[in-house]
């Protein structure tokens, strides 16, 4: 089934054309790993389907419904999650309480049940902490979920975010360098640990220069070079096709992943 299908989108800021006439789609509980150089279009490509841009032409379908002018809150409430290249952690909370922000898209009670501290205020209380408590013990985290995240090592507080991701109930998570600046060990760790996220029942899709884990997680890749999207495959077929590794891997790829 597919979970989202992109059709013939681009964008064009100015004079400069960033994504041209992608056609992309994921199917549900897939791992798809989008890759290319610095300037492909990549973190614009991911912009377009979370609705931080409208695309200038195209559409974006996720679970059969058109994304037209959504507002990213918007398509976080319909299952759509994502983390960003640069940690974005509050820097006051501790890690329970910023995986609970994750939840608030799937909140009912008003700002006027948390000031009057109604019952239904208190009990959904109760039910976002057990939903992110039981979040942390599935991502091993639940040692740090009263320190304050930003205080962590770097690789934790990669792993809080994703946390809160899931904390909004997504069918879609969407990772953006989930590996960037981890060391070996804690690499290994994250490809492990995006594939207990999809054995859980989500679908994910990565931006990713690290290209030992993306062949070694990925059922498909797609690859961007100057916004177009110049070839789609098994990893397999990825690393054997010269576009790419003229684009991108560059010569002696195949030997060195």
């Amino acid at each position: 089934m597919k979970i989202l299908e992109a059709s013939g989108i681009s964008k064009v800021f100015g004079g400069l054309t960033a994504v041209s006439k992608v056609d992309f789609h994921i199917d549900e509980h897939e791992i798809v790993s989008l890759i290319g150089p610095n300037g492909a279009g990549k973190t614009t490509f991911f912009n377009l389907l979370t609705g931080i841009y409208e695309p200038t032409e195209g559409r974006v379908d996720f679970l059969g419904a058109e994304l037209k002018k959504s507002k990213p809150f918007e398509i976080t409430k319909l299952g759509m999650a994502r983390t960003f290249q640069n940690i974005r952690l509050f820097s006051s909370m501790t890690v329970l309480e910023n995986v609970m922000v994750g939840q608030h898209c799937r909140t009912s009670s008003s700002i006027f049940d948390a000031l009057l501290h109604l019952k239904r205020h208190k009990l959904e209380e109760v039910r976002i902490r057990s939903v992110c408590e039981e979040i942390l013990e599935f991502l091993d985290l639940t040692q740090y979920k009263d320190e304050i995240a930003v205080s962590l090592p770097y690789g934790i507080q990669r792993h809080v975010e994703i946390a809160r991701a899931m904390a909004s109930s997504p069918r879609l998570i969407l990772l953006d360098e989930p590996a960037a600046g981890l060391n070996t060990n804690e690499k290994v760790e994250m490809t492990t640990l995006i594939r207990k996220i999809r054995d859980r029942g989500f679908t994910v899709l990565l931006i990713e220069h690290d290209m030992k884990l993306v062949m070694g997680i990925s059922d498909r890749v797609a690859v961007l070079d100057y916004g177009n999207k110049i070839a789609e495959g098994k990893p397999e077929e990825i690393m054997k096709n010269e576009r790419v590794i003229a684009a991108y891997l560059g010569k002696g790829a195949e030997q060195n992943a």
